[in-house]
């Protein structure tokens, strides 16, 4: 049997992990179980079991969770599960959504946005983690920080009906 660190697998996850640093979880196994998510969501539970040995798992995954708890910190691992859910759906999703949109191009940038949500959601949770449990601050709070400053803005901005900000009056200016 190939290690799993040996694999091309692992040469592709090394390369990604470092994307997935910010919010918790840099190992090339969770990026390998996040990427393997595009095909399927639950391949992500399928490729993490692999990889980190458990094959053959109980229905309650007991004997998995002395790993799990090497790979994430409690934050790390909530982070990772929330990226997960939010991010890009599988490729079936994603079929049924550029049959929807009608372009490729309406395609792409609504699994960007989602992705980029998931992304920024998980780096706001893991970075305030770490912030209030351990008291680290960072550069990544700092982003955090900036992340939740901009989706406040972005909920609580002024908006009518067709999408356009309403224009400020003058005041003492008159229409005529």
């Amino acid at each position: 049997m190939v290690d799993p660190v040996d694999s091309i697998l692992a040469s592709i996850g090394n390369g990604i992990a470092p994307l997935f640093a910010p919010i918790g979880w840099g190992d090339w196994r969770a990026a390998v179980a996040t990427l393997s998510g595009l095909v399927a969501k639950e391949n992500v539970v399928a490729t993490t079991g692999i990889l980190y040995g458990f094959a053959d798992m109980a229905e309650s995954g007991a004997a998995a969770w002395p790993a799990f708890q090497k790979a994430f910190t409690p934050i790390s691992g909530y982070s990772f599960l929330l990226f997960n859910l939010l991010c890009a759906p599988c490729l079936a999703a994603i079929g049924a959504i550029r049959r929807e949109m009608g372009t490729a191009k309406w395609t792409l940038i609504t699994i960007g946005y989602q992705t980029a949500f998931a992304y920024l959601i998980s780096l706001i949770i893991y970075q305030f983690g770490r912030l209030f449990l351990d008291g680290d601050f960072g550069v990544g709070t700092l982003a955090a920080l900036l992340g939740l400053a901009f989706l406040i803005y972005m909920a609580a901005r002024p908006y009518n009906e067709n999408g356009v900000k309403p224009k400020r009056r003058r005041h003492g200016a008159e229409r005529i």
